[in-house]
């Protein structure tokens, strides 16, 4: 079972999200059975995340800082394995297993300053006050790039709830992308699927 939703009938769109799939992961993924249900709505949420990064000037480690470090504190165990992988690709993997567990160990002093305000966005937003917000100006962040990094957790968060809601399983194919280290940081969330799912 890859959510608790049965797999929606397949539309152009939802073959669209499939076939990008293939070719940029080798195999369709859980996330998009899932989100087969509204195609456009998927990719129009990524477009907006897309923006919010391009505005937030994130590089594409800083990107994976932010979604590693908000997806492991929501417990979302999907983004973090997808994410995590990425990151190690980008750093190495202690320091994505690091940023997973909540250590930021390889991180620069600007860096942990993103990770640190993610998980605070992810775990109590009402709960920041100025003072958080100043912590980023003085790691080198303008307003508008806060703002933006803001929108950007806020997204990903979006689609992380409604992929654990929904009961999404990490493909099984993610145990073996994975460094071992990342898959040994993520201890929470739904359990990693038994068996690979349909290649195409």
């Amino acid at each position: 079972m890859i959510s608790f939703l049965d797999d929606p009938e397949p539309t152009a769109l939802a073959e669209e999200l499939f076939d990008d799939d293939v070719a940029d992961v080798g195999f369709v993924m859980n996330v998009s059975r899932l989100w087969a249900y509204q195609p456009a709505t998927f990719t129009g949420l990524f477009d907006l995340a897309g923006r919010a990064a391009t505005a937030a000037e994130l590089t594409f480690r800083e990107r994976g800082i932010l979604v590693t470090a908000c997806a492991s504190t929501l417990g979302d165990s999907y983004c973090s394995l997808s994410w995590g992988a990425k990151l190690a690709a980008a750093a190495d993997a202690d320091t994505a297993a690091s940023v997973l567990r909540g250590e930021d160990h390889g991180l620069a002093p600007a860096e942990r300053a993103m990770a640190h305000w993610a998980r605070q966005v992810a775990r109590d937003p009402n709960g920041t006050t100025p003072a958080d917000v100043q912590t980023l100006r003085d790691a080198g962040y303008s307003d508008a790039r806060i703002f933006a990094i803001t929108v950007f957790v806020a997204l990903r968060m979006a689609l992380s709830i409604a992929n654990d809601a929904l009961g999404a399983r990490p493909d099984a194919a993610l145990r073996s992308k994975a460094p071992a280290a990342v898959v040994d940081a993520v201890t929470y969330g739904r359990s990693i699927e038994d068996v690979e799912g349909e290649h195409r």
